[in-house]
Order: structure tokens, then C-alpha cells, then sequence
């Protein structure tokens, strides 16, 4: 198995555990690295993965809200709205990865953790996001705006 792809999947584990549980992220990504005896770069990968999905998660929860609303986010399993929230970083927020590694990686996470629908409920909704890609940055710029602004208010 690749570096990256077990990248991906201790990045899911962090967040499944984050999310459900309430740890501290801090805390519990260390323990995932701990236990992963992942490459550097690849841990590096998960923590940049993990961090980021937790300082985008409202702006991609957003997103997921309004293109699955048959699915609300607090009824959707936390495994699908977790790799829904990683693709969805990677391929809007931090553009790093190609669309399509980023779907293929989410797929294959549902296929392995997710249940029998997952993996075609995930690939539907990340479908349907591509096309608002450019809303998703924008809601980033948007944000990291509105952040900046709000962290010189306090300097002042």
C-alpha cells in the first residue's frame, strides 16, 4: 500500500475519532502517528490533511449541506462526511492533489470503511462539488479575508 493512501486512511481514522469522540486532535493525531509508522513525509501528509479539514470543516460542511440535503450532516455516518471532508480539502482548499486522485482516494476509503452505499454516495457528491470548485475557493478567500480582518481588529 502507498505511503499517501495510508496517509489518507490514519487522516480518516484521526478524524472519525475527532469527530464522534471529541478528543483533543492534537492529541489523538499524535497517537495515529505513533502507531503508523508512517514515512515522514506521508505523516506530514496526515497531519497537513487533518489540519486542514479541521480549519476548512465549516466552509466544507457547508458545501455538503447544500449539495447532498437529502443526507443532513449529523445523520450522515461519520465515516462519509469525514472522507467527504477530506476530498473535498484536497481538491478545493489546498489544490495540491488532481480531482480525480482526490475522488478515486475517497472512494476507495468508502469501499474499505464505509458501508455497501458509500462508496457511490461519495462519488456522487464529490461529483456534484467539482462543478462548484470555484465556490468552494472563493468561500475560502472569503473566509481567510474575513479571518485576517478580524486578526488585525485585535492588533489595534
Amino acid at each position: 500500500m502507498k505511503p499517501r493512501h495510508r496517509a489518507r486512511i490514519l487522516t480518516l481514522q484521526t478524524l472519525y475519532e475527532i469527530d464522534c469522540a471529541h478528543h483533543a486532535p492534537g492529541t489523538v493525531l499524535q497517537q495515529r502517528l505513533d502507531e503508523g509508522r508512517l514515512p515522514a513525509d506521508a505523516a506530514a501528509f496526515a497531519g497537513h490533511l487533518v489540519r486542514g479539514v479541521l480549519a476548512y470543516q465549516a466552509i466544507l460542511d457547508a458545501f455538503i449541506h447544500q449539495y447532498a440535503p437529502e443526507w443532513p450532516l449529523e445523520q450522515m455516518a461519520y465515516i462519509d462526511r469525514n472522507i467527504l471532508r477530506m476530498a473535498i480539502f484536497e481538491f478545493a482548499v489546498d489544490g495540491r492533489t488532481p480531482v480525480t486522485v482526490a475522488i478515486n482516494e475517497a472512494v476507495a476509503l468508502a469501499t474499505s470503511f464505509g458501508s455497501a452505499s458509500a462508496p457511490r454516495f461519495v462519488n456522487g457528491v464529490l461529483g456534484t462539488l467539482v462543478a462548484q470548485r470555484p465556490a468552494i475557493e472563493q468561500a475560502v478567500r472569503d473566509n481567510s479575508t474575513a479571518q485576517g480582518i478580524e486578526v488585525m481588529r485585535q492588533d489595534s
